[in-house]
């Protein structure tokens, strides 16, 4: 999948993620699920606040801040395919499941609007990025910022998928 099939794809699943917020009362948005795990709002909140820092580090790749560091294989290998692994259930680093929090819809819409405008700049500058400098990503070590955009992409997708985890935990 190009870069621009990749902005196209995350415009796409940030447009479910903004029409699943709004399907949602506030208070079942704040509930955590009697299956337990976490709350539509925590996963707004890490969803988000993540796909933000995954910016920050795809920006310093574009900006010449990076690393010639190599990316592994199997890295390449979920990249190319566009999707994690299934069949396993990941845990996020440890240093964002300290920052989660619940937070309230309007907090919510705030984010993705933080998410869509920096992303809407980086995409301006992305054909101009350097393929060999990346910077590390807590799981998967070094990405260049064409990688970082293709895991925003995976990572988001991967979410709507525990979103609609959690809708079926009310269905029973």
């Amino acid at each position: 999948m190009s870069t621009g099939k990749d902005y196209k794809k995350i415009q796409q699943i940030v447009l479910a993620y903004q029409n699943k917020l709004k399907e949602l009362e506030e208070d079942r948005f704040l509930e955590t699920p009697a299956i337990g795990g976490w709350s539509y709002s925590e996963v707004y909140f890490h969803i988000f606040d993540s796909s933000i820092l995954s910016l920050k580090q795809l920006t310093c790749a574009i900006t010449g801040q990076g690393e010639q560091k190599p990316t592994a294989f199997i890295v390449k290998l979920i990249l190319f395919m566009g999707s994690l692994p299934p069949g396993r259930k990941y845990k996020a680093p440890k240093r964002l499941v300290e920052r989660l929090k619940k937070i309230s819809k309007t907090e919510a819409v705030a984010l993705m609007d933080d998410f869509v405008k920096q992303l809407e700049k980086d995409a301006l500058l992305l054909p101009n990025a350097d393929k060999g400098l990346k910077m590390p990503h807590p799981r998967f070590g070094y990405l260049n910022a064409f990688q970082w955009l293709r895991f925003i992409r995976i990572h988001l997708n991967h979410h709507l998928q525990q979103l609609h985890r959690i809708d079926q935990s009310y269905l029973r």
